[in-house]
């Protein structure tokens, strides 16, 4: 198989796009990549990220592609859960509070900074709208996010995800509770849920 049927083959493989850090740790030249672009069999997404041409472009898989580390939250993990039915102005990310890569050039993307120990605090894989898999954190952890953030988050969207988390039949009050402690927000955590419930 020569490299360019490689490379298209490896993007089909990775949902129909690929990566010049892929094509490279195969040992291919990324001039193939240039040669695919110029023939219309791959289309240039941005810096190193290229995908099919008749691939649809997923903005949220986009984001998981450019960096491993990045877990979608806050608004962004509302609307993914339906618990908010505002599309967000950005998507917002959390990464390890020392991150410095490409996601800081993204103006549709709003980036939270944590500790390492709680960036993967209830970390869940689900499907992108466009079915596609992303990195998210789990309701729990979500309503974690929302609470210890209230001046970040709409009032109206605070309010109706809280709603939404309560009548959930996926919510899980124990593994909450969990996580507001490992945040150091417990206290605060139990008013809210003592209240809505």
């Amino acid at each position: 198989m020569d490299y360019k049927a490689k490379i298209l083959k490896m993007a089909a493989d990775n949902n129909g796009y690929i990566t010049a850090k892929d094509v490279v740790n195969k040992g291919i030249p990324k001039i193939y990549l240039t040669n695919l672009v110029k023939e219309r069999k791959l289309v240039r997404v941005s810096r190193g990220f290229y995908m099919l041409v008749d691939c649809f472009e997923d903005d949220y898989y986009k984001i998981q592609l450019s960096n491993s580390d990045a877990v979608f939250s806050l608004e962004t993990a509302l609307y993914l859960y339906n618990y908010s039915n505002r599309v967000p102005p950005k998507y917002y990310v959390s990464v390890p509070s020392n991150y410095g890569g490409n996601l800081l050039k993204n103006k549709n993307v709003q980036l939270l900074y944590t500790k390492k120990e709680w960036l993967v605090l209830g970390v869940i894989e689900i499907t992108s709208p466009f079915g596609l898999p992303i990195k998210v954190y789990d309701r729990d952890r979500t309503i974690c996010d929302i609470i210890k953030n209230k001046d970040r988050v709409d009032p109206e969207i605070f309010s109706e995800a809280m709603k939404e988390y309560i009548r959930s039949k996926e919510k899980n009050i124990t593994n909450l509770f969990v996580y507001a402690k490992k945040l150091n927000i417990e206290d605060i955590v139990r008013k809210y849920i003592e209240v809505m419930l």
